[in-house]
C-alpha cells in the first residue's frame, strides 16, 4: 500500500475555477490540481526559483519539480488538445491556517 500524499501548502483558493476554449470545438476536460496552479503561479508567474518556491510548499525541491513539470504538461494539453481546462482536486493545505483541508481529485 502506498504511503499518504503529505499535504502541500497553498496561499489560497484559485479564484477561478476553469478555462474553456473558445470558438472551437471543446474536447474533453482535464484536471490540474490546486497545488500544480500554485507551482505555475509561484514560478511562472511569481518568478520564484523552485527552490524558494519549494520551501513555501514546504516539499522537497525534488517533489516541487515534479509537481510543476506535471501542471506544465496538463496546461499544454488543453491547449494543444482543446480540452477544457478544470482546476480542482489535489492534496493541500491553507498556508496560515490551523485546520487541515485535503481534496482529492483526478487527472481526466
Amino acid at each position: 500500500m502506498p504511503r499518504q500524499k503529505k499535504p502541500r501548502f497553498v496561499s489560497g483558493y484559485p479564484s477561478i475555477s476553469a478555462f474553456v476554449p473558445e470558438g472551437m470545438q471543446q474536447s474533453g476536460e482535464i484536471i490540474l490540481s490546486i497545488e500544480g496552479l500554485e507551482a505555475i503561479r509561484l514560478t511562472d508567474f511569481e518568478g520564484l526559483d523552485q527552490e524558494t518556491a519549494a520551501r513555501i510548499m514546504q516539499v522537497s525541491r525534488q517533489t516541487y519539480g515534479r509537481i510543476l513539470g506535471e501542471a506544465r504538461n496538463i496546461i499544454s494539453e488543453a491547449l494543444v488538445t482543446a480540452k477544457a481546462l478544470v482546476i480542482d482536486g489535489g492534496t493541500y493545505e491553507m498556508r496560515g491556517r490551523q485546520r487541515r483541508r485535503r481534496r482529492r481529485g483526478g487527472r481526466g
